[in-house]
């Protein structure tokens, strides 16, 4: 054999034996990922659980009393962040929420279900009740969004009656508001932001809510992480869910959520997940004091986890039949 054709062959050889080897390496570490997967999977708790962004007492119960029914894990989402959108104290989810500049009250929203499918709705104006909405959007339509009138005309067809959102506490505030308008957006510690929630039914199967006026006296048009799925929102029902509170544009600077249910998969705890999500904002934006950001999350095993930048943020958790408020751990130490 000539020396050329000897190299020739040999190195072919070994571009063989590469390419196997690769594909060894592929097929074993795809077969590790599913048996990891699998084994997440078959450690699904059975147990009900629901959390919530923020002290929403009456929320986080109503969604575990469903739950304790057997209740699918969606439909208590729903009907635990509707108690919000109906309350008229609130003034930052729902009717009664703080309007933009203008004096339009308009809400977001979006939901996420155990399969993977999820609905939304952004700049919603004259519908209370725009998780329900949002889940229409994803049942009834062939679309993840819908936004602004075309959603609001959506939800009168679906029969969702007309309501005017904007309430004598909220225009009395907004008028106030315009003596002097500063748009700085304020650090949400006392005062209660978005709702997120996260459900687990007797199933084991998770689902998940987000709803908000979003930012005060916003810009018209504004949009925020609440509606966006994969920032305020995300689920993968063989790993778990996360939501997110706060500043919506840093939130969704760095897909939050769906961050944190990634971090899970690869074998972090919720509670390690959601440190390492604030982690990357505030490593990012040295303006991180200005601003507050919070998550919650929820492994398929029932785990739960907490982390915010500012001190303050708490959160709901509803399981065997007790309802509890508990502070979540922060960043800023000092």
């Amino acid at each position: 054999m000539k020396r050329r054709d000897f190299i020739k062959n040999a190195s072919l050889t070994g571009v063989g034996l590469t390419v196997g080897n690769s594909l060894l390496n592929c097929a074993e570490n795809s077969s590790e990922k599913t048996k990891k997967e699998m084994t997440i999977t078959t450690n699904k708790s059975k147990n009900p659980i629901a959390i919530c962004t923020w002290g929403f007492v009456n929320a986080n119960a109503k969604a575990g009393e469903e739950l304790s029914k057997g209740i699918k894990a969606l439909d208590a989402a729903i009907a635990g962040v509707s108690v919000e959108e109906k309350n008229l104290k609130n003034t930052t989810v729902g009717k009664g929420g703080a309007p933009d500049r203008e004096g339009n009250v308009t809400l977001d929203a979006c939901v996420m279900d155990s399969n993977g499918d999820c609905g939304s709705v952004v700049c919603v104006e004259n519908i209370t009740n725009v998780a329900e909405l949002a889940r229409r959007v994803m049942t009834e339509t062939p679309h993840v969004m819908l936004a602004g009138l075309g959603a609001e005309e959506f939800a009168y067809r679906q029969g969702l009656e007309k309501d005017n959102l904007l309430t004598e506490a909220s225009k009395k505030a907004w008028k106030e508001w315009l003596k002097s308008p500063e748009y700085k957006p304020l650090i949400n510690i006392e005062n209660h932001d978005t709702i997120g929630m996260l459900c687990m039914d007797t199933d084991g199967d998770i689902a998940g809510a987000c709803t908000t006026s979003g930012l005060s006296y916003k810009m018209k048009g504004r949009v925020g992480d609440s509606p966006i799925i994969g920032s305020g929102l995300f689920i993968d029902n063989a790993i778990g869910g996360a939501v997110a509170t706060g500043m919506g544009e840093e939130i969704m600077k760095t897909v939050g959520s769906f961050l944190i249910v990634e971090l899970m998969r690869n074998g972090m705890s919720p509670q390690k997940a959601c440190e390492e999500a604030v982690n990357r904002i505030t490593n990012k934006n040295d303006r991180y004091k200005d601003f507050q950001i919070a998550y919650i999350a929820m492994n398929t095993s029932g785990d739960v986890g907490s982390y915010c930048i500012h001190k303050g943020f708490t959160y709901m958790k509803y399981q065997n039949g007790v309802n509890k408020n508990v502070h979540s751990d922060y960043f800023i130490k000092s």
